[in-house]
């Protein structure tokens, strides 16, 4: 009895000093961490699901009052609010602050910019004052998004400049560490419905971070969804491996018998850097830290490309014309190597089940690999443009080929750019997109009939700006490419204008991504088609491949079907496409291309063509003549001294030539080399 009192008597002792061995967590901040507009706020904020995963161990308060600055001279001060003063009281051990997206308010950053730097370092020393060993996290502000109504007219260029300062502060305030909570919510929109505020799927992505951040936990150790068995790395650059793990986890990676150790950082990623290698393989790799290991056994060292763009990149080989002679050979490619992002569901006319459109704010639209080689069953599945440009590839350069594939049908231009290249460069395109005539018809209603049962009024789909670049770019982790080859357009062609200079924000966006500005792209031009509009499309194309730096573009008019936007034969256009790489990137001594307009010039009735490329020339059809009137008439065509000569006895006086300005042309001007020309116009001659 006297036992079992003692015992009794010593667990009465414990549980208040259990109650105060508890670890405080002060969540101060604004409307985001209050939980505004959450329906069940007191369970959905991200302090209460914070709590939940931190467990009994820590005690976790909402220090949260919507609508305060940082700045003490703002609109709202929030060191003026019963909420700061209760943060004091609470004399918490980690401190999170998440502050300063109110001072985008023109009443605020116009007017006291400049005080925020030391307005934020009095309110962390301030809260260190009541507890002088508190651990301090700041962190990146959450998205303001385009649709608030004060984005253009300053919020989006402050909320921008107060991120930097936050990184400044972090940089040079010891003890204090910093919380990115911007870039894991940016690329989900569709969890802000006010544009500001995040809904409660939102709110646990970031307990989520946040809890990484205070316990260090990321999971253990994690890889890209590229690295597997027969993946390639790129020769020729040095080869870097990275990937997430529990915070201070010691990671070793070991290739080809060469070991690297790293620890992971604050934010669980790691990365180390082998040297530059020549081409070769297969080598083994490993990946060890406590919590998990990798084991690959034919990893390669060679040449990576990455194959996007819509329907007639993802028509894979197994529809093509020569199916069956392309199936039968391809276990011969030794030196291929395939690694497919296929959709998970088709963007036919349908209605897609709840399922699906989770999915797709999940931004898991696509399937990821794994590696395969050109003998595994799965080629057939494969894109065939992008198999066949690979093949020659390998055929010429005698090294391990890697095709990254990740082409979606019907996506637009705008969908594969990045989302701060278009708010800064094109926001119009983003507002109301599913309404707006920035995106073409077609795509926005295959998207609303796709999205008809979704419940969520800002669901996502693939067609829609930023889209395809969030859920098939940012997965690839900037994994190190040779270059680009891009089929689409279709969903483009009806604003050539709009298009060329969505392509060039493309470009931008791309080589930003992989920090290379000179990433070389290389495109296939728009097929023949009845389509009106198409001509005039191919046109603007040949004008980017001549303008644009470091990018070139193969001719398809020729390989068309006049009622079929999928034309079935793929091996011309991808051989095109490896005629261009070889010449311009391996600096292969060849033909790449067909006859390209050199000079258009006006001689009495006719109209004298030079084109470079120009050996062998023959044509038949396709050239047109107009006089001042602008009405075109078919050309007598005579080809003789490297000149193609055309004239018309309806055109007295030659005014403007043009070249397959049909929608579904059959002209025919090829080189020697068998390869065609673009479709061209010249409007004055001269």
């Amino acid at each position: 009895m006297k036992r079992l009192f003692l015992s009794f008597f010593l667990l009465c002792l414990l549980l208040p000093l259990s109650a105060q061995q508890k670890i405080r967590v002060s969540c101060v901040g604004n409307s985001v961490t209050y939980g505004m507009n959450l329906p069940h706020r007191e369970q959905e904020c991200y302090p209460v699901r914070l709590q939940e995963m931190l467990g009994e161990g820590y005690e976790v308060r909402n220090f949260g009052h919507s609508g305060t600055t940082l700045l003490r001279h703002g609109s709202n001060p929030y060191v003026q609010t019963e909420e700061f003063q209760q943060a004091l009281d609470f004399k918490g051990d980690l401190v999170i602050i998440h502050l300063g997206l109110n001072d985008t308010d023109p009443r605020n950053w116009p007017l006291h910019r400049e005080e925020f730097i030391p307005d934020y370092r009095y309110l962390i020393d301030t809260l260190r004052t009541v507890n002088p060993k508190a651990r301090v996290w700041i962190c990146l502000t959450t998205p303001i998004f385009h649709s608030h109504r004060r984005f253009q007219s300053g919020t989006r260029d402050w909320h921008d400049q107060i991120q930097e300062r936050i990184r400044q502060i972090a940089e040079t305030t010891d003890g204090v560490e910093l919380i990115d909570l911007f870039t894991p919510l940016h690329k989900h929109p569709e969890m802000f419905p006010d544009a500001l505020h995040p809904d409660a799927d939102g709110a646990l992505i970031l307990a989520q971070t946040v809890y990484g951040a205070i316990t260090g936990n990321y999971g253990g150790l994690k890889l890209p969804v590229l690295y597997g068995d027969g993946m390639v790395v790129q020769r020729d650059e040095p080869i870097v491996f990275h990937g997430t793990a529990n915070a201070g986890e010691n990671v070793t990676v070991t290739f080809d018998g060469k070991k690297q150790k790293t620890v992971a950082g604050s934010d669980g990623k790691w990365s180390v850097r082998f040297p530059k290698r020549k081409a070769g393989g297969p080598y083994p790799l490993s990946f060890r830290a406590q919590s998990r290991s990798y084991e690959f056994n034919d990893v390669y060292v060679g040449e990576v490309w990455l194959c996007s763009g819509q329907s007639n990149m993802e028509f894979t080989l197994g529809q093509c014309a020569t199916a069956t002679a392309d199936l039968a050979q391809a276990p011969q490619n030794t030196l291929l190597h395939l690694f497919n992002m296929p959709a998970r569901a088709r963007t036919d006319a349908v209605q897609w089940p709840d399922s699906v459109l989770r999915a797709n704010n999940r931004l898991e639209h696509l399937s990821y690999g794994p590696w395969c080689t050109a003998a595994d069953a799965s080629v057939r599945d494969f894109s065939a443009v992008a198999y066949h440009m690979g093949r020659m590839l390998a055929d010429s350069l005698g090294v391990p080929i890697g095709l990254i594939c990740n082409a979606v049908g019907g996506t637009t231009t705008e969908a594969w750019i990045d989302r701060t290249t278009l708010e800064y460069e094109y926001p119009a395109i983003l507002q109301n997109w599913i309404e707006n005539d920035h995106t073409q018809a077609w795509a926005r209603g295959r998207a609303k009939l796709n999205n008809t049962l979704a419940t969520n009024p800002l669901q996502r789909h693939p067609y829609e700006p930023c889209y395809m670049f969030e859920a098939g770019i940012l997965p690839l982790e900037q994994y190190t490419i040779r270059g680009v080859a891009w089929y689409q357009g279709e969903s483009n062609a009806d604003k050539p204008e709009l298009h060329a200079m969505l392509f060039d924000l493309l470009q931008k966006s791309w080589r930003d991504y992989w920090n290379k500005k000179d990433l070389p792209f290389y495109f296939v031009q728009l097929s023949s088609l009845n389509r009106p509009d198409w001509p005039t499309f191919r046109d603007s194309q040949r004008r980017i491949a001549q303008t644009s730096r470091q990018t070139w573009m193969a001719v398809s008019s020729d390989q068309g079907d006049p009622n079929d936007v999928h034309p079935r034969n793929k091996l011309p256009i991808g051989q095109r496409l490896a005629l261009q790489v070889l010449h311009h990137t391996y600096k292969f001594k060849l033909v790449s291309e067909g006859p390209v307009l050199d000079r258009a010039v006006r001689v009495g009735k006719s109209v004298e063509l030079t084109f470079k490329n120009d050996d062998g020339l023959t044509c038949t059809q396709g050239f047109e003549i107009a006089g001042a009137d602008g009405l075109f008439y078919p050309a007598e065509i005579r080809i003789g001294d490297g000149r193609v000569v055309l004239k018309s006895g309806k055109v007295k006086v030659p005014c403007a030539v043009r070249y397959g300005w049909q929608p579904y042309t059959t002209a025919d001007l090829r080189n020697v080399q068998g390869l065609p020309a673009s479709t061209f116009i010249v409007e004055h001659l001269k």
